[in-house]
């Protein structure tokens, strides 16, 4: 009796990226392609429905993003595995998917024999690198300590609901959308923003945006002009 394919959800915002992705996972017998979301709250609702293996999930999303997707459906779906997709190889992008529960991450330069190698790799429930993040995992490792051997302070904890407002508030929404989008109140938005710059030690839009372009919350060219 033939085995059953690892089933995968792909979660990325560009269609022709999501395409070629699709495309691609066809020729592998192994593997079946089940959903494809466009934004992350499509994303977290078809990984509930649908229950993939494994979930390829883009980091910058909009409405909301691939860390905060991620750290919502393996509430939901602690079995799911989530292989986090990005452009980008900075050190803090791998650090925060890793920290949101992402048991891989993958460059999207990365090759297809790489692609299906991680997805088999994750389901089994091992991890996986793009080889040049793989190179760097050491050294990352190794940053966890600080000069002194102390173990460095860990980055302040954000609540879904401030991480949600902080990628708004950092696409320019004001918080009348904010409050709109999310389905609470004024008042509300403007606790979780307090919040946000308490936590973080950031004082004004301008740092917040650039706190999330940094995280890899957004992608820079979705905040042209920071006022």
């Amino acid at each position: 009796m033939p085995m059953k394919p690892i089933t995968v959800l792909l979660a990325e915002d560009h269609m022709i990226v999501r395409e070629g992705f699709r495309k691609m996972l066809e020729f592998e017998d192994d593997i079946e392609v089940i959903g494809e979301a466009a934004d992350g709250r499509q994303a977290v609702a078809l990984a509930i429905k649908l229950r993939p293996a494994v979930v390829l999930m883009d980091i910058a999303m909009p409405q909301l993003n691939g860390l905060e997707a991620t750290r919502q459906l393996l509430k939901a779906v602690p079995t799911i595995k989530v292989l986090m997709l990005s452009a980008h190889n900075d050190d803090a992008y791998v650090t925060n998917a890793i920290e949101s529960g992402a048991k891989g991450f993958l460059l999207k330069q990365t090759s297809a024999h790489d692609v299906c190698r991680a997805i088999r790799e994750v389901q089994k429930g091992n991890s996986f690198f793009s080889p040049s993040i793989a190179r760097r995992r050491e050294r990352l490792n190794a940053s966890a300590l600080d000069r002194s051997g102390a173990v460095k302070k860990k980055a302040a904890e954000l609540t879904s609901r401030e991480m949600e407002t902080l990628q708004l508030i950092a696409e320019g929404k004001a918080n009348k959308e904010i409050a709109s989008e999310l389905g609470i109140g004024i008042k509300t938005v403007e606790k979780h923003r307090e919040h946000l710059m308490a936590k973080l030690d950031i004082h004004d839009t301008a740092g917040l945006t650039r706190y999330a372009i940094g995280a890899g919350i957004i992608e820079s060219s979705v905040q042209l002009t920071i006022v």
